[in-house]
């Protein structure tokens, strides 16, 4: 383990998370200028495809940081049973579920239970697939459907927040399955199928169509839901950087672009494969 990952788990993750969380809400004219700009600059970020293109029309670095694109900047590939990215960012890994196995880094696996922290779950996912998107912070961060469905529940796992880039990805054993997350499950065409929005380092919070934002607890929360939404539609977002991993199960013989691989960039509404529908 190396120093970058050590210190991470030295430091008081939750109270960072919160104090950075009050800081990125702030609308406090000096507050959210300097961080905005500072970051603007530090990530060189254009707002060639971002509705909002002055950063003074930002009310905090929250609503700077979930900007919303303009209507046209990221087509929906329509491909039958094609399965779409849900965000911008880089392939982390993707590929098929061994038994209950999902790969996180060469050499280093972690459990589809874990993940979902449900153990039926865990079962009916066995032998599946699985895409990992991971968002820097430079990134567009609104998650969106990779296939259509109708969402039936959500669960908040309580949990750390490391970092989720490749080094800690290397480094943290259980990383995705250890850390906060909200699991969102749908009925689709190919069975019951998943994205799981991993919180990480800082990040701020997790925020849903369905839930709203997720208010932090130390118990898992599960809430029903009947919920249809298109591939494509906004599904969620995240204050500040962090992961959507997409889970199919075995049955949809989902098939991933070949083109695809480990450190792959990707846009949302890219095609990433292909489902096989009931």
């Amino acid at each position: 383990m190396n120093v970058f990952t050590t210190l991470q788990q030295l430091v008081p993750q939750q109270k960072l998370s919160k104090v950075a969380g009050r800081l990125a809400a702030s609308r406090h004219p000096y507050v959210k200028r300097t961080f905005i700009r500072s970051f603007a600059k530090a990530y060189h970020i254009s707002l060639d495809e971002y509705e909002r293109q002055n950063l003074g029309a930002y009310e905090s670095f929250n609503d700077f940081f979930t900007r919303e694109l303009k209507a046209d900047a990221r087509p929906i590939d329509a491909t039958p049973h094609g399965i779409v990215s849900p965000a911008d960012g880089i392939i982390s890994q993707l590929g098929q579920i061994d038994d209950h196995k999902l790969l996180q880094a060469k050499g280093r696996y972690y459990d589809i239970g874990q993940l979902l922290a449900d153990s039926e779950d865990g079962h009916y996912f066995a032998d599946g697939s699985f895409a990992t998107v991971y968002l820097a912070p430079s990134n567009y961060h609104r998650v969106h459907m990779p296939f259509a469905g109708t969402l039936t529940k959500t669960r908040y796992v309580p949990g750390t927040l490391f970092s989720v880039n490749n080094t800690t990805a290397a480094n943290i054993p259980d990383l995705f399955a250890r850390n906060e997350r909200l699991v969102c499950l749908f009925d689709t065409a190919y069975g019951k199928a998943a994205v799981v929005m991993v919180g990480a380092m800082i990040v701020a919070g997790i925020e849903t169509v369905a839930t709203g934002k997720i208010s932090r607890t130390d118990d898992i929360q599960e809430t029903e839901h009947d919920m249809k939404l298109e591939k494509g539609d906004e599904l969620g977002r995240f204050y500040l950087g962090s992961t959507a991993i997409v889970v199919l199960p075995k049955g949809a013989e989902a098939d991933w672009q070949d083109s695809l691989q480990a450190n792959s960039v990707v846009k949302m509404g890219q095609l990433l494969g292909m489902a096989n529908a009931r």
